[in-house]
Protein backbone atom coordinates (compact mmCIF):
# COMPACT_ATOMS: atom_id res chain seq x y z
CA UNK A 1 0.00 0.00 0.00
CA UNK A 2 1.37 3.45 -0.67
CA UNK A 3 1.43 6.00 1.74
CA UNK A 4 -1.13 8.31 2.36
CA UNK A 5 0.02 11.58 0.28
CA UNK A 6 4.06 11.00 0.59
CA UNK A 7 6.33 8.29 -1.15
CA UNK A 8 8.85 6.35 0.81
CA UNK A 9 11.95 5.73 -1.44
CA UNK A 10 14.92 3.54 0.30
CA UNK A 11 18.01 3.92 -2.25
CA UNK A 12 20.35 1.26 -1.89
CA UNK A 13 24.15 1.43 -3.22
CA UNK A 14 27.62 0.53 -1.82
CA UNK A 15 28.86 3.45 -4.14
CA UNK A 16 28.33 6.01 -1.25
CA UNK A 17 28.82 9.25 -2.77
CA UNK A 18 26.51 8.57 -5.58
CA UNK A 19 24.00 6.75 -2.68
CA UNK A 20 23.69 10.00 -1.11
CA UNK A 21 23.52 12.08 -3.87
CA UNK A 22 20.66 10.78 -5.33
CA UNK A 23 19.18 10.62 -2.19
CA UNK A 24 19.60 14.24 -1.64
CA UNK A 25 18.46 14.65 -5.15
CA UNK A 26 15.07 12.83 -4.49
CA UNK A 27 14.64 14.79 -0.62
CA UNK A 28 14.04 17.68 -2.28
CA UNK A 29 10.68 16.17 -4.06
CA UNK A 30 8.08 17.57 -1.47
CA UNK A 31 6.43 14.64 -1.55
CA UNK A 32 9.31 11.93 -1.49
CA UNK A 33 10.81 10.86 2.31
CA UNK A 34 13.95 8.95 1.34
CA UNK A 35 16.51 6.86 3.23
CA UNK A 36 19.71 4.94 2.19
CA UNK A 37 21.26 1.78 2.31
CA UNK A 38 25.11 0.92 1.86
CA UNK A 39 24.31 -2.71 1.26
CA UNK A 40 21.96 -5.59 0.82
CA UNK A 41 22.13 -6.65 4.79
CA UNK A 42 21.64 -3.15 5.43
CA UNK A 43 18.44 -2.60 2.99
CA UNK A 44 17.48 -5.70 4.73
CA UNK A 45 17.29 -3.98 8.34
CA UNK A 46 15.92 -1.00 6.69
CA UNK A 47 13.10 -3.21 5.61
CA UNK A 48 12.26 -4.95 8.87
CA UNK A 49 12.71 -1.52 10.65
CA UNK A 50 9.77 -0.12 8.94
CA UNK A 51 7.69 -2.63 8.79
CA UNK A 52 7.90 -2.85 11.78
CA UNK A 53 6.74 0.96 13.17
CA UNK A 54 4.16 0.03 10.16
CA UNK A 55 5.83 2.46 7.86
CA UNK A 56 7.00 0.86 5.16
CA UNK A 57 8.71 1.27 1.75
CA UNK A 58 6.88 2.05 -1.14
CA UNK A 59 10.29 2.09 -3.63
CA UNK A 60 13.32 0.41 -3.59
CA UNK A 61 16.03 1.37 -5.94
CA UNK A 62 18.66 -1.23 -6.17
CA UNK A 63 21.89 -1.11 -7.77
CA UNK A 64 22.30 -3.33 -10.34
CA UNK A 65 25.84 -4.53 -9.13
CA UNK A 66 25.17 -4.40 -5.61
CA UNK A 67 27.54 -6.50 -3.58
CA UNK A 68 29.80 -7.02 -6.64
CA UNK A 69 32.58 -4.61 -5.42
CA UNK A 70 35.20 -4.58 -2.96
CA UNK A 71 35.29 -1.66 -0.90
CA UNK A 72 33.23 -1.49 2.77
CA UNK A 73 29.83 -1.54 2.90
CA UNK A 74 27.99 0.61 5.35
CA UNK A 75 24.58 1.96 6.25
CA UNK A 76 23.99 5.38 5.25
CA UNK A 77 22.00 8.23 7.45
CA UNK A 78 18.26 8.70 6.29
CA UNK A 79 19.31 12.28 3.85
CA UNK A 80 18.10 14.69 5.35
CA UNK A 81 19.04 13.23 8.94
CA UNK A 82 16.95 14.34 11.87
CA UNK A 83 20.02 14.46 13.99
CA UNK A 84 23.66 14.11 13.36
CA UNK A 85 25.00 10.88 13.08
CA UNK A 86 27.84 8.49 11.92
CA UNK A 87 27.33 5.55 9.55
CA UNK A 88 27.87 2.20 11.08
CA UNK A 89 30.15 0.24 9.36
CA UNK A 90 28.97 -3.76 8.94
CA UNK A 91 29.79 -6.45 11.16
CA UNK A 92 32.11 -8.98 9.35
CA UNK A 93 29.57 -11.70 9.75
CA UNK A 94 26.90 -9.74 7.78
CA UNK A 95 25.96 -11.59 4.69
CA UNK A 96 26.61 -9.90 1.07
CA UNK A 97 23.22 -9.95 -0.42
CA UNK A 98 23.43 -9.03 -4.46
CA UNK A 99 20.39 -6.66 -6.13
CA UNK A 100 19.28 -9.41 -7.52
CA UNK A 101 18.74 -11.66 -4.41
CA UNK A 102 17.55 -8.39 -2.69
CA UNK A 103 15.07 -8.22 -5.49
CA UNK A 104 13.77 -11.23 -4.54
CA UNK A 105 13.79 -11.34 -1.08
CA UNK A 106 11.45 -8.06 -1.24
CA UNK A 107 9.03 -9.66 -3.52
CA UNK A 108 8.84 -12.41 -1.27
CA UNK A 109 8.83 -10.56 2.33
CA UNK A 110 7.20 -7.28 1.58
CA UNK A 111 5.26 -7.91 -1.90
CA UNK A 112 3.41 -4.27 -1.56
CA UNK A 113 6.60 -2.83 -1.95
CA UNK A 114 8.13 -2.17 -5.51
CA UNK A 115 12.08 -2.44 -6.94
CA UNK A 116 13.70 -0.52 -9.40
CA UNK A 117 16.72 -1.75 -10.98
CA UNK A 118 19.67 0.63 -11.03
CA UNK A 119 22.30 0.35 -13.89
CA UNK A 120 25.16 1.70 -15.20
CA UNK A 121 25.08 -0.05 -18.40
CA UNK A 122 22.04 -1.82 -20.47
CA UNK A 123 22.28 -5.35 -20.15
CA UNK A 124 18.80 -7.21 -21.24
CA UNK A 125 19.90 -10.13 -19.87
CA UNK A 126 20.49 -9.24 -16.58
CA UNK A 127 17.18 -6.55 -17.09
CA UNK A 128 14.93 -9.86 -17.89
CA UNK A 129 16.58 -11.50 -14.58
CA UNK A 130 15.70 -8.23 -12.75
CA UNK A 131 12.21 -8.64 -13.70
CA UNK A 132 12.17 -12.48 -12.95
CA UNK A 133 13.11 -11.67 -9.80
CA UNK A 134 10.34 -9.23 -9.14
CA UNK A 135 11.57 -5.57 -10.00
CA UNK A 136 8.98 -3.46 -11.35
CA UNK A 137 12.05 -1.28 -13.58
CA UNK A 138 15.32 -1.38 -14.72
CA UNK A 139 17.18 2.36 -15.18
CA UNK A 140 20.06 4.01 -16.27
CA UNK A 141 22.31 5.61 -13.31
CA UNK A 142 22.84 8.17 -15.65
CA UNK A 143 19.13 9.07 -16.26
CA UNK A 144 17.50 12.51 -15.31
CA UNK A 145 15.96 12.97 -11.86
CA UNK A 146 12.83 13.58 -13.83
CA UNK A 147 12.66 10.32 -15.70
CA UNK A 148 13.87 8.62 -12.54
CA UNK A 149 10.76 10.34 -10.41
CA UNK A 150 8.92 9.41 -13.46
CA UNK A 151 9.56 5.65 -12.65
CA UNK A 152 9.24 5.85 -9.31
CA UNK A 153 5.44 7.00 -10.03
CA UNK A 154 4.76 5.18 -12.20
CA UNK A 155 5.77 1.27 -10.77
CA UNK A 156 3.65 2.55 -8.03
CA UNK A 157 0.60 2.25 -10.57
CA UNK A 158 1.86 -1.14 -11.55
CA UNK A 159 3.77 -0.20 -14.42
CA UNK A 160 6.84 -1.54 -15.77
CA UNK A 161 9.63 0.53 -16.62
CA UNK A 162 12.32 -0.20 -19.51
CA UNK A 163 14.43 1.95 -21.72
CA UNK A 164 13.21 1.41 -24.78
CA UNK A 165 16.50 0.30 -26.25
CA UNK A 166 16.07 -2.98 -23.81
CA UNK A 167 12.72 -3.87 -25.01
CA UNK A 168 13.38 -6.21 -27.90
CA UNK A 169 16.26 -8.22 -25.82
CA UNK A 170 13.97 -8.40 -22.75
CA UNK A 171 11.15 -9.78 -24.45
CA UNK A 172 13.79 -12.17 -26.33
CA UNK A 173 14.89 -13.46 -22.90
CA UNK A 174 11.74 -13.53 -20.98
CA UNK A 175 10.32 -15.80 -24.10
CA UNK A 176 13.08 -17.85 -23.69
CA UNK A 177 12.88 -18.55 -20.23
CA UNK A 178 8.90 -19.37 -20.43
CA UNK A 179 10.40 -21.79 -23.64
CA UNK A 180 12.81 -23.46 -21.20
CA UNK A 181 10.78 -23.28 -18.50
CA UNK A 182 7.88 -24.78 -20.02
CA UNK A 183 10.19 -27.96 -21.56
CA UNK A 184 11.35 -28.09 -18.19
CA UNK A 185 7.76 -28.98 -16.51
CA UNK A 186 7.05 -31.16 -19.43
CA UNK A 187 9.89 -33.51 -18.33
CA UNK A 188 8.61 -33.22 -14.57
CA UNK A 189 5.63 -33.87 -15.59
CA UNK A 190 6.74 -37.33 -17.41
CA UNK A 191 7.91 -38.48 -13.99
CA UNK A 192 5.64 -40.57 -11.43
CA UNK A 193 4.13 -39.46 -8.36
CA UNK A 194 6.58 -41.54 -6.35
CA UNK A 195 9.43 -40.07 -8.53
CA UNK A 196 8.69 -36.42 -8.26
CA UNK A 197 8.33 -36.87 -4.53
CA UNK A 198 12.10 -38.22 -4.82
CA UNK A 199 13.19 -34.94 -7.16
CA UNK A 200 11.25 -32.99 -4.08
CA UNK A 201 13.45 -34.42 -1.56
CA UNK A 202 16.84 -33.92 -3.74
CA UNK A 203 15.96 -30.40 -4.03
CA UNK A 204 15.79 -30.36 -0.24
CA UNK A 205 19.50 -31.56 -0.27
CA UNK A 206 18.37 -35.10 1.13
CA UNK A 207 20.94 -38.08 0.35
CA UNK A 208 19.69 -41.66 -0.29
CA UNK A 209 19.99 -42.48 2.84
CA UNK A 210 17.99 -39.57 4.15
CA UNK A 211 15.35 -39.96 1.21
CA UNK A 212 15.48 -43.88 2.40
CA UNK A 213 14.21 -43.13 5.74
CA UNK A 214 11.58 -39.86 4.76
CA UNK A 215 9.75 -42.18 1.90
CA UNK A 216 9.58 -45.07 4.14
CA UNK A 217 11.71 -47.17 1.16
CA UNK A 218 14.75 -48.85 1.08
CA UNK A 219 18.20 -47.64 0.06
CA UNK A 220 18.28 -49.92 -3.19
CA UNK A 221 14.86 -48.79 -4.02
CA UNK A 222 15.28 -44.94 -3.60
CA UNK A 223 18.73 -45.30 -5.84
CA UNK A 224 16.75 -46.87 -8.29
CA UNK A 225 14.33 -44.23 -8.23
CA UNK A 226 16.81 -41.65 -8.48
CA UNK A 227 18.21 -43.51 -11.54
CA UNK A 228 15.13 -42.68 -12.78
CA UNK A 229 14.63 -39.25 -12.32
CA UNK A 230 17.75 -38.56 -13.85
CA UNK A 231 16.94 -40.55 -17.19
CA UNK A 232 13.37 -39.24 -17.72
CA UNK A 233 14.68 -35.83 -17.37
CA UNK A 234 17.89 -36.46 -19.67
CA UNK A 235 20.70 -35.27 -16.80
CA UNK A 236 23.55 -37.08 -15.94
CA UNK A 237 23.90 -35.75 -12.38
CA UNK A 238 22.25 -34.96 -8.96
CA UNK A 239 22.68 -31.07 -9.62
CA UNK A 240 21.62 -31.03 -13.05
CA UNK A 241 17.81 -32.60 -12.06
CA UNK A 242 17.78 -30.25 -9.05
CA UNK A 243 18.65 -27.02 -11.31
CA UNK A 244 16.16 -28.19 -14.30
CA UNK A 245 13.37 -29.05 -11.28
CA UNK A 246 13.53 -25.11 -9.98
CA UNK A 247 13.45 -24.13 -13.64
CA UNK A 248 10.17 -26.16 -13.53
CA UNK A 249 9.23 -24.42 -10.14
CA UNK A 250 9.31 -27.73 -8.31
CA UNK A 251 10.17 -26.96 -4.62
CA UNK A 252 12.04 -28.85 -2.01
CA UNK A 253 10.16 -30.89 0.40
CA UNK A 254 9.33 -29.51 3.74
CA UNK A 255 12.49 -30.86 6.21
CA UNK A 256 11.22 -32.19 9.07
CA UNK A 257 12.91 -31.30 12.88
CA UNK A 258 15.47 -33.93 13.93
CA UNK A 259 15.01 -35.09 17.39
CA UNK A 260 17.51 -32.87 18.76
CA UNK A 261 15.56 -29.34 17.17
CA UNK A 262 13.44 -27.29 19.64
CA UNK A 263 10.36 -26.85 18.12
CA UNK A 264 8.57 -23.91 19.61
CA UNK A 265 4.38 -24.12 19.62
CA UNK A 266 1.76 -21.67 20.33
CA UNK A 267 -1.46 -22.38 21.57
Amino acid sequence: MVSVGRIRVLVVDDHRIFAESLAAALAAEPDVDVSAAGSGAAAQRCLDRAAADGRRYDVLLVDADLGAGSQPTVTLAAVPPAVPSQPRPLEPRDPVLDGLALVERVRSAYPGTRTVVLAERDDPVRAARALQAGASGWVAKDCSLSRLLAVVRGVLRDETHLPPALLTGVLRELTAARRHRTESEQLVESLTPREQEVLRCMVAGLGRKAVAERLFLSPHTVRTHMQNVLGKLGVHSTLAAVALARRAGVGPVELLPSAGDVVERRG
